[in-house]
Parts: structure tokens; sequence; C-alpha cells
């Protein structure tokens, strides 16, 4: 059975809040009640492109769309000047848009509107601007009137026809055809050139039965322009019929056409010069002539042409390289050469760049008092020149702001203001273009609002990551904290982790972890809650899946899916065959717990997976199903022969040998009554890991033939095992070897990768080839790298291991990096180029400007200056913050000046420091952090922390010394937090279930002892306990009393720790022996090389020990005395009587004759009247007041006696009291003794 599992998560979308203008730029979010009510000045969202051409027939549209709040206004320059669109009838804006419409259905010519228009998008908080957007008219001109004389040349000389199309806007697109509208055959001796001409290395006699027109196909017209047509009339030496040369070894010669040395036709000469702009495509062509038609080989000197880049077109005539880089810059020379010579020529290329961006600005939001920076970096060749403007205006000649500062490429703001809001515009342009950027900077001050939807319901499978998500927004940045269940501190560490966009996420959820959670976002100017309901569901586990089976055709199977899921969720049970959904038909029947097949076909067989799913999870579990054709069984039945693993297979040949590819052939072992299922093919090779044995392929266990694909340059051995449902079987006995030829490598090593170990290194390191990847003798590896943007050439060295070491490498650059296999049959193909980096050193600088906030009594905000890259000497991990407390504010508490850390990943200017004590003096310093470590300590800062809560008491002592009173006694907090004001105690009495009502007691701060007086002996007591400081209510501590007198009553609060050693094995279970009665106990299950968690525990109370109330109930004193009073009221009956016998009454007597045989005589005489019917004693002996048995007929009360050694009867009657039992035979042997009875007192009172 294979067992597959997989999870889905549950979690909302994360809203990503960086407020971070650096790395990512803020925008307000888009919920419509946030727009609605902050200022946001405009920013552009849509416009046109710089370079607009448009169709003449078409109506013009100028885009230019932006939003803000307020909703901005539009208005436009044209050729640097104001453009009144209200003056122009055809002109219009659209509604809310500020997209200009120019309208020609009433006539008008396009030409007349053609110019450089700009975009202003404007409201009271600033003024954006659109590029400048060159708009132009498409052209189509006409081709001009031309005669064109007959062209005659003689056979082999080169020819050039020119083209020369019309100027059209955009340019046209140039083709050549007949005026048959045929298409001209190309090849290497006949194409076209990239300026439309055609060009004819050599003329044949064949070019004269066509004519050549040039055609000119305009993109927006959709339109094709025919130039007249050139005639060609080929003088030629041999004017016999072309068939008679076609199968001629010399086809020039046999025509008389002399052989010539390649000349260029383009470019001319043997130099040329060309400039081309970064980022576009760079086209190199080399057109030559020649008898007969010159190859082109393209070269670049001192170095390798970029082949991830190079495409050769034209047959081989034109080299172009994509997206052209600075590195592209150099020299590059065609090649053309036939077999009487060849030429060159070299093509200087330089590559300039019009501006483009390395750092664009982005919108910045600023709390008041906040600072904040613009940076606009820029690059270009030559470097671009950058102007700022605000609000559309050079910034030179706008009003001052004594809260700016402009630097260059930077403008730094300082303790802005509301009302400093404005638009920035920086402008980065030279020689080739110029750049133009929009930024914003609002200063806003929001008070917290939670973005979420309010409420939340998160569900999640135990064990599994979720995410509560809580995104947030204000200015300044509000400080988010979660709580759980509305109580305790904020959540933070051991299983939970707060993400800076407000989610938090719960690295392992389990079942304490239900409940409801509360994230709270506070600034200045309030808060904001919102809360999230998370439920834990258990995890749909398939407890007993299919298992593969074996079965005849035409029986029955079952399929076992016994699942386990959480009650809550839906279940959904689907099956599947060969991974396809399964047609449950009337062979079929689905139940709760598996799948049944009725008379099994062949058809059946496959794969059958079973798949267990809810909204949250899902479970799945495969097993194959074997169909066994029917044989038909002998006429004498046999017992069913015993199964076991097949015999090896045998006589291993091999044949077909070829390159690649051997068929080997094997005799099958005895199956031993299990029909065989499979044979693997194994190899072992003799070169890299000779003796290993490596699986090969599997095949049917109905073939005992396969042919079996090889890798070049491997001495081969194989094996055979064959495979049944018991097992497998051994190994066949090795074939004879096999040893492909060599080739060259197919594939490169994968995992390169270059990394500085040192400052002044970069080792490349590599996965390598292995046994049949290698392909031939002697592999290695050839190592090739150089700095990234640069012009450098290549270096390498060749090696047979598996890592590089490049020295004297520069501190942290980029290096371009490429391994390639080789052997001695040749190269691998050109691997990918990977990018990795020279060591790191650590940084040079710290961060600077550090400014810290007390936001509360355990966390205080950080702002600092981020340094200059250039002196991170390596990849910024984090910006990380150390802080130590240096004292209490409270006199004579010592504390820990343990240094602790807290990091900020990434390239930020602000952070956070949490889980501070309160009431405290600390110290800070801050680094920068690469992946070397820690540069320069920054200046230290100081600050104190306010007073907080404090927490719990240390511990609480709970003694019961009677059944009236129970005394309390504890300890102050470990952590006081501020100046204590005293304890809040809450209690309440509970009996199993029931709970009484809460009671609350206050104290003062010095006192720790607390009498309670009992209002009934059996209920227990639950307490909690606060310490307080003026900022309110710490953590509590919860404890119960002791059980109750009548239970056994454990010593409170020993804290005894026992640990109990467990193997590992699923599942593990353990007996927990030698407890004590009515305690309470929590249960850690940990790794032995762990520690136990703080929070993953259980809690259980052993039941408790009843040792004084279950006594026997005569040992009772209220039964006791209920007994005295029943004998009492006995003892006056008795004496009652007796007085009224001495009077003469007359009492019935029954006559008692002593029978051996116990036989009952009843006297006849009718003067007797004894009515006991109900309660008729047999007669016998019954012992006297002396001990002697008496015959006498004396109505004696010991004769009412039955006995039982003075036990009451079962009707509760104490008469018994007054008897003495004795054996029948120790009453005649033995004399008889004085009887001290109350009976006695009644005869003498008689």
């Amino acid at each position: 059975m294979v067992m597959q599992q997989s999870l889905l998560t549950c979690s909302g979308v994360v809203f990503a809040l960086y407020l971070h203008h650096v790395i990512r730029a803020i925008e307000v979010p888009l919920d419509p009640n946030i727009q609605s009510e902050l200022s946001q000045p405009p920013t552009i969202t849509e416009q046109s492109v710089k370079d607009y051409i448009v169709d003449p027939r078409d109506n013009i549209f100028i885009e230019c769309e932006a939003k803000g709040n307020p909703i901005p206004t539009f208005s436009w320059t044209r050729n640097g000047k104001f453009f009144n669109v209200a003056k122009d009838p055809k002109v219009s804006m659209q509604r809310r848009s500020g997209t200009l419409v120019i309208d020609f259905r009433g006539g008008g010519r396009p030409e007349d509107y053609e110019g450089e228009y700009q975009c202003s998008a404007r409201n009271q908080y600033g003024t954006a601007l659109s590029s400048k957007i060159l708009l132009q008219v498409s052209r189509s001109p006409l081709w001009p009137k031309e005669h064109l004389d007959l062209v005659e040349i003689d056979e082999g000389s080169p020819l050039t026809l020119k083209c020369n199309p019309p100027p059209g806007l955009p340019p046209p697109v140039i083709f050549w055809m007949s005026s048959s509208m045929e298409p001209i055959h190309q090849d290497k001796r006949v194409s076209q050139g990239q300026n439309g001409d055609l060009y004819f290395s050599n003329v044949m006699l064949q070019d004269a039965q066509t004519d050549y027109s040039c055609n000119a196909r305009f993109h927006f017209t959709h339109t094709i322009q025919q130039k007249n047509p050139y005639t060609l009339k080929v003088q030629t030496k041999n004017p016999h019929n072309e068939t008679s040369f076609r199968n001629h070894t010399d086809m020039y010669s046999a025509r008389g056409v002399m052989e010539t040395t390649p000349s260029f036709m383009y470019p001319y000469g043997t130099s040329s010069n060309q400039i081309v702009l970064r980022g576009v495509d760079l086209l190199l062509e080399c057109i030559a002539s020649g008898v007969p038609a010159p190859d082109i080989m393209w070269y670049k000197k001192g170095g390798e042409l970029p082949t991830d880049k190079t495409k050769l077109e034209n047959f081989n005539k034109a080299l172009r390289i994509t997206n052209v880089s600075e590195e592209d810059s150099g020299e590059y020379f065609c090649l053309a050469s036939n077999k009487m010579g060849s030429i060159r020529h070299t093509i200087s290329v330089r590559v300039k760049a019009a501006p483009y961006w390395l750092d664009e600005p982005q919108n910045l939001i600023l709390a008041p008092g906040e600072d904040g920076r613009l940076v606009c970096r820029a690059n270009g060749n030559p470097k671009p020149t950058i102007q700022w403007l605000v609000n559309g205006e050079p910034i030179e000649s706008a009003p001052p702001n004594p809260s700016r500062e402009v630097a260059g490429d930077t403008i730094v703001f300082r303790d802005t203001q509301i009302g400093s809001s404005a638009v920035y515009q920086c402008n980065a342009s030279n020689e080739h273009g110029y750049l133009l950027a929009n930024a914003f900077v609002s200063v806003l001050d929001v008070p917290p609002r939670i973005l979420a939807p309010r409420n939340q319901l998160i569900k999640v499978i135990q064990y599994n990551r979720t995410l509560l998500d809580c995104p947030f927004f204000g200015s300044p940045i509000p400080t988010l904290r979660w709580f759980k269940n509305g109580q305790g501190s904020a959540l933070d560490g051991e299983n939970y982790q707060r993400h800076e966009n407000g989610s938090l996420e719960i690295n392992m959820a389990r079942k304490e972890d239900q409940g409801i959670y509360t994230c709270v976002a506070t600034n200045i100017l309030g808060k904001a809650e919102n809360q999230v309901r998370l439920e834990i569901k258990d995890p749909t586990r398939i407890v007993r899946g299919p298992e593969d089976l074996i079965v005849k055709r035409g029986s029955m199977v079952r399929l076992d899916c016994r699942i386990k899921h959480d009650s809550t969720l839906k279940l959904t049970v689907a099956w599947l065959k060969d991974d396809t959904p399964l047609y449950i038909g009337n062979r079929m029947k689905k139940e709760d717990d598996g799948l049944i097949i009725y008379g099994v076909a062949e058809k059946d067989q496959g794969d059958y997976t079973c798949v267990a799913s809810t909204e949250l999870d899902k479970d799945s579990a495969k097993a194959f199903l074997t169909v066994l054709a029917v044989v038909s069984a002998p006429t004498n039945r046999m017992t069913a022969l015993p199964k076991e693993r097949p015999e090896r297979p045998r006589d291993l040949e091999l044949t077909d040998l070829a390159e690649r590819s051997v068929r080997l052939t094997w005799i099958p072992g005895d199956d031993n009554n299990s029909p065989i299922t499979d044979y693997v093919v194994q190899f072992e090779e003799d070169k890299f890991q000779p003796g290993s044995w490596h699986n090969h392929s599997r095949y049917p266990g109905s073939v005992n033939s396969a042919v079996l694909r090889l890798s070049p340059y491997v001495n081969y051995q194989f094996r055979v095992i064959a495979v049944n449902e018991v097992g497998s079987s051994l190994p066949s006995l090795p074939s004879e070897r096999y040893h492909t030829i060599g080739a060259s490598p197919e594939i490169n090593p994968t995992g390169v990768r270059g990394a500085g170990t040192q400052k002044n290194n970069m080792e490349i390191t590599w996965t390598p080839l292995n046994a049949t990847q290698a392909y031939g003798p002697n592999l290695r590896y050839i190592v090739n790298w150089r700095q990234r943007d640069t012009r450098d050439s290549w270096s390498n060295e060749t090696v047979r291991t598996t890592r590089h070491v490049v020295w004297n490498t520069p501190i942290y650059v980029p290096y371009e990096i490429k391994v390639q296999a080789e052997n001695d049959f040749g190269r691998a193909p050109e691997p990918d180029v990977i990018i990795g980096y020279s060591g790191e050193d650590y940084p040079k600088a710290a961060p600077t400007d550090i400014r810290l906030k007390v936001i509360n009594s355990t966390a205080v905000s950080l702002q600092w200056s981020r340094v200059y890259p250039d002196t991170i000497q390596g990849q910024l991990k984090e910006y990380r913050a150390y802080f130590w407390r240096e004292s209490s504010l409270l006199k004579n508490l010592w504390v820990s000046k343990k240094r602790q850390s807290v990091g900020f990943v990434g390239d930020r200017p602000r952070g956070l420091v949490s889980r501070l004590f309160p009431y405290s003096n600390y110290k800070l310093e801050m680094v920068v952090v690469n992946g070397r470590g820690d540069g320069p300590r920054s200046e230290i800062k100081e600050f104190t922390t306010p007073e907080g809560v404090p927490s719990a008491p240390r511990y609480i002592r709970i003694r019961q010394p009677n059944l009236e009173t129970i005394t309390l006694e504890w300890d102050h907090p470990e952590h006081p937090n501020g100046i204590l004001t005293g304890y809040n105690l809450r209690y309440q009495a509970f009996n199993g279930s029931k709970t009484g009502r809460t009671l609350v007691e206050t104290f003062s701060p010095n006192q720790t002892r607390f009498t309670l007086k009992r209002t009934d002996p059996i209920s227990r007591y639950r307490f909690f306990l606060r310490a307080r400081t003026q900022v309110g209510d710490g953590e509590s501590i919860v404890e119960e009393s002791p059980a109750p007198l009548n239970e056994a009553t454990p010593t409170p609060g020993n804290n005894t720790v026992r640990s109990i050693p467990v193997k590992a094995q699923t599942p593990s279970s353990v007996q927990l022996a030698d407890l004590t009665p009515g305690m309470t106990y929590q249960l850690w299950v940990f790794p032995k090389w762990s520690s136990p968690s703080k929070t993953s525990y259980i809690t259980f109370t052993t039941s408790s020990a009843y040792t004084k109330n279950h006594v026997d109930i005569a040992t009772q004193g209220w039964f006791i005395g209920l007994m005295c009073a029943i004998a009492l009221l006995v003892l006056i009956l008795l004496i009652v009587c007796f007085i009224k016998r001495s009077r003469g009454g007359k009492y019935p007597v029954r006559e008692k004759v002593e029978v051996l045989d116990h036989e009952d005589h009843k006297v006849d005489d009718p003067s007797f009247d004894y009515s006991d019917e109900d309660n008729k004693e047999p007669p016998g002996s019954h012992t006297s007041l002396d001990g002697t048995i008496k015959q006498e007929s004396d109505d004696s009360l010991v004769d009412y006696g039955e006995g039982g050694e003075g036990q009451f009867n079962e009707d509760g009657s104490f008469i018994g009291q007054y008897t003495v039992k004795k054996d029948k035979e120790e009453t005649e042997g033995n004399e008889s003794s004085e009887a001290t009875s109350p009976v006695n007192a009644i005869y003498s009172l008689a």
C-alpha cells in the first residue's frame, strides 16, 4: 500500500504593507472608506508612449490617467506652450480623465496636430507630469515614378538591384517578388540586404528567367506598393541549354565562368564603425561577391560571441545580438571565404545608452515629525544629468522649504509637518533620451485602521502552519500586537511569529492554540482592533488503505479505505483507477470504508487510489490490483502448493550489439507456485564505482528479452532479478561485459555555484557527472569566469575535481560563471551562465542618526539612516540592534545585563524592539550585518521604559489546617515592572462541574498572607492572584485548594520532576505509576536531546482516594445513638410485660420438647392459645441463664433469641444481644457458667 498525503492551506490573502520608500512604493489602501477619507497627491497611472505614431484614418486618443484625493484636474501643453482644449471644437477631454480626443469625423488634417504633448494632473496637494509624448501621423508615400533600363551583365559578375523605398513612418517592410507576384528565391548567392537592396554574389544565366520588383508594405494602412520591375539580360560565354550542365562536377568552369576570390559588396572597405543603444538589437551585416558564392563566418576579437543572445540570419550574412549591453562593445569581423581565398571586414561596435534607472524615486508617506528621502539614480552613456522639479516647476524656483535639502540625486526631508505634501519630478537626460518619474511626498496623521474583514473564521489542520491576517494602516506606523482569548501578554516567540505586515504565523497549530485572537494596532492617535477565531481541525487520515492484491478473474474483491477525519468537516471520498476518476458501474459498490468489485475482469487490473478530502486537506492511498486468468483445474483435487520466492534467472545473453543499445535475453527460473510479475535489470560498471550494482530498468514478468538503452564509454555488466508476490529472487549470475564506444558529453554539471570563502576569493563548485554521463575517458571540467557588466574577457581553468578557487578577487562583486564538461572525445554543449559572488568582508560603516521612540513599557521603535551600499562589502542580511538592561528603576533589584539582539531583515530604515522589561534603563547600539558578520558598532543610545504590569507572583501556597479555614501565602512577582500598589485575589468555590460566584479581595503591596473562612467543608476553591501597579493588573497565577479532609491530600506545591525514557516507536505509550491521589500533574513528551517546551504540555489530575469516610457504619456516632434509643424502648417494653405477668396475666405458651430429629410437636390442648403462625420456632434445646439445657415450659425471653454472636438480625432487632449461642456439643459437654446479661436484671425484678 502506498500512502500519499497533502494539505491545503487555509489562510487569507496576506496584505503586504511596508512603509519603506526605498524597498517598495507606498500607496493608500484601496479600501473605499479609506480612499474617501485620506488626502493623496496626484499619481499618473496611464499615459501614451513617448513616440506615438497614429493612423491618419482614425480619431486620435492621447492617454493621460491619474488618481488622487481630491480627484485631480488635467491640463495639457503642446510644444512647450499651454494647449487650450476648449478653443478647438475637434479636441475634447474625456470625463474625469485627462485623455485627449481629437475627432476628425467633421473633417480636418491629422498632420495639423503633430507635436510634443505633455499632461499635468493637479489637486491641492501637488502636480504630477506625464512624459513628453511626440505625436506623429503615419505616412505611406507613393513610389516615385521612374523608368528602369534593361540591366545587362556578364554571367559570374556581382550585381546589386537598388530598392530605394519611399520614406514611410514607420519604415515599410521590404520584400522582392516578380511582376507575376512570385517570391524571389533567395540563398547564399542571392539575398536581400537590410537596406532592402537585392544582392547577387554572382549572376547565373537562370537569373534572367524572371524579372525583379521591390515591394514595400506599410504597417498602418496595410498597403503594398510595388516598384517598376528590373529586367536582366545575362551575357554568357556558353549559351547552351542549362540542363546539360546540371550534373557537371564544376558548373562554373563548364559554363566558362572564371572563379574569383570574395569581395565585399556591403559594407565597403576593410573596416567600419557602428553605434548601438543599450537594450536594442545589434545587427551586423556582411554581403560578399565571388565565384563560387562565398561562405560568411563571424568572430569577435579577444573573446567569443555571446551564444545565449546571438543569432545568425540571412544565410549567415547577418549577425543579430539581442538586448545589447555594454559588454557587447568591441571589434567584430566577418570572414568571407570560398575555395579561391578569403577576406574579412572589421566592424567596431560602440554601445551607448539612453538613461536607465538604478533607483527610481518612489512615493513617500510620512507622519508628522518623521524623516525620509527621495532617491533618483540613473545611468547611461554618456552619464545623464539629474534635474529635480516640484509640482512641475524647477525646484530652484520653488518656494523655500526648511525641512527639504537637495543633495544631487537625493532629496532629504527632516521633521516634516502637515502641509508639506507635494509631487516631485526627477528628469534624467542625455543626448540619447530622457526619463521622467513622479514621486509624491504625503504627510499624514491617521489613526490606526484594520483593513481585514471583522470576526474572521480561520480553520486549519492540526500541526499545520497557518497565518492569521491583520492588515493595517495608519500614520505614524501603528504598532501591532496579538492577544489570545482577550488576556495575557502579546504573542511572540516559541510557536508564534509576528510579521511586519501584521500577520501572525503559527508554526504548528495545536489544539490548545484554538481560540479567539485579537490584533491591536496602536499609534499616538489611537488604536484599532479586530478578532480572528481559529479552529483547529483533526487531519484526514486513511487508517487502513487498499493493499496490493492478486485475484482470479470472475471473483469478488474488496479494496479497503477506512478513514479518520474531523467530524465537523464534510468528507468526500473518491476512487481513481490509473490516476483517472473511476466510473462506478453495476459491478462495483462504493461503501463508506471501501470498494467492492464483483466479477473481476481483466480490464479491472490497474492502480486503484482512494482519495479522502475535506475543505482543508486530503489523504490518499494507492494499491495495484492484478487479475489472473482462470486456469482449468485438474480432475483430481490437489492440495494447494506453498508459494515461495522465484528462482534466479539464468543464461544471460547479449545480442544486437550497437553503439547506444544492446539486447539482453535470459531464461526465467521456476516461479515456485506464484507467477512472476516483474523483472528488474541491474548494471555494474568498473570505472567509477566498481562492484556497485544499480537499477537500470524494469520489465513485466511476461517477457524474457529487452533492448537496453546504454550510455557511451561504459563497461557494462548486467544481471536480472525476478519478482513475484512473495518477494524477489536472488540476482542472476552476471552477463559478459560490453564496452560502449565513447562520445563527447551531452550535459554539463549541475548545481554550479560561486561564493566566496574569504574576502579575496571565490570558490566555484558543482555536482559532477556520474559514470553514465561522462561518455568518455579523462573527464574534466572547463571553468570560465569573468566579472559581470565589464568588458573583460573570460578567464578559464581546466580541472578534474569538483571545485575551483579564484583568488585575488575584489570584495563582493558579481561574476559570470560557466562550467563545461569535456572528455577526450570533445566538449559538452555550451553551458548556461550563472551568477556568483566573490567573498564578503565585514561592513565598514554603522547605521547613523539613530532615533528611539518609546511605544509602551515593553517596546521601542527605531529609525536610522541606511548605510551606503559600497560600505556593506557584501550582501546585506539585516540591520541588527544589540540592547541590554542596564538597571531597574526599582532600588536593590538585581538585573541581568545579558546582551540581546533583534534583526531587521533587508534594507530598511526602521524597526521595532519588543519584549523589553518595563521600568528599566536600557542601552542600545546597532550594526550592519552581511554574510561575513557584524560591522562596526554605532554610538550607544540610552532609553528608559515606563512602568508596566507586573508578572505573576512567584508562587502561591495553599494550606488547609482544618475544615473551617484555608490559608494562602504568596511571594512577590519576579518582575514587578514598576512600583507595586497591591494584589487582587479572585476566588470561587466549586464542586465537580458546579461553581459558585466569584469573590474579590484586594491587599496592600506588603501583604502576602490571607485566611479564608470556608462556607462548607466539602467544596474546593480556585484562586486567581494578580499583582498590580499604577498601569494595571499583571498576569495571574491560578491554584486550587487541596482536596477536603476526607480525601488523601497531597503535599501542595512540591514541584517534583520525574523523567521516564520511552523507546522511539509509533505509536508510543507509557504507564505512569506511583502517582499521588488528588494531585495535579503536568506532562511533557520531548526528544532526549532537547528540553521540554514551556507551553507544549498537558495537565491532568488523579482521582481522590477515600480513606476516612469509608468505614463501618456501626462505628459512626449517630448510628450508635439510634441503636441505644431503640434498645431503651425495648427494655421499657419488657419491664411492662413482666409487671403484667406478676399480676396474674395469662400468656400463650408453647410446648418445647427436645427431639433429636428436630421434629415439631404441637400441643393439641385447646386451652392453649398459640397463634404465632408467621414466625414459628422449631422445638429444641434452649440455653438457660445459667448455661444449662432446660426442658421447662417457662416462657423465657431467651427463647426469642436466634443467637448470632451479638450481631444484629436482618430486620434490625436488638434481641440477639441477650442470648449466648453455643454449639450443641459444647452445651452438652461443659458445665454451665454464669452469664452476665440484661435478662438477669429483668428476672430479679420479677
